[in-house]
């Protein structure tokens, strides 16, 4: 347990394949998975791999801006929401980078548009390295 980073309920963290830096993300112990904010979701195959390309808007105070984005599609997966509703969703998997710390996590590709941050961080994606801290937020600080 001593070795583990205490994060806020909000972090800033990176997707350095992705290349985004300093993602405002939403820390949820109650979602099991992770799940990215993303529109133009377009799949693909190229040498016999599929893939998923899609924007992702960096900043919520710059909605405008948007990165294209390409990983490897790792499955397709039936996923319910906080409001009981299914859908099928995309997979990917991909660093993350927190407090000086990386790890590969499953993130969901979804429309999160009405929702205030543009990734949510669920318990899977903290795997046994975080321990949060409800009341807090913002405790790591990235020069990144």
């Amino acid at each position: 347990m001593n070795n583990k980073m205490i994060i806020g309920n909000t972090e800033a963290l990176c997707l350095p394949e992705l290349g985004i830096a300093r993602l405002h993300t939403r820390v949820d112990t109650g979602a099991k998975t992770s799940s990215l904010h993303v529109d133009n979701i377009v799949c693909l195959k190229e040498d016999g791999e599929k893939y998923v390309e899609f924007d992702l808007h960096p900043d919520i105070y710059h909605l405008e801006e948007t990165v294209r984005c390409k990983s490897k599609l790792k499955a397709s997966r039936k996923i319910k929401s906080s409001n009981g509703e299914s859908e099928h969703r995309c997979v990917i998997e991909t660093m993350l980078e927190i407090g000086g710390k990386q790890w590969p996590i499953d993130i969901t590709l979804s429309n999160r548009q009405d929702m205030t941050y543009m990734m949510l961080l669920g318990r899977q994606g903290m795997s046994d390295k975080v321990i949060v801290d409800p009341n807090e937020s913002f405790l790591l600080r990235s020069d990144s």
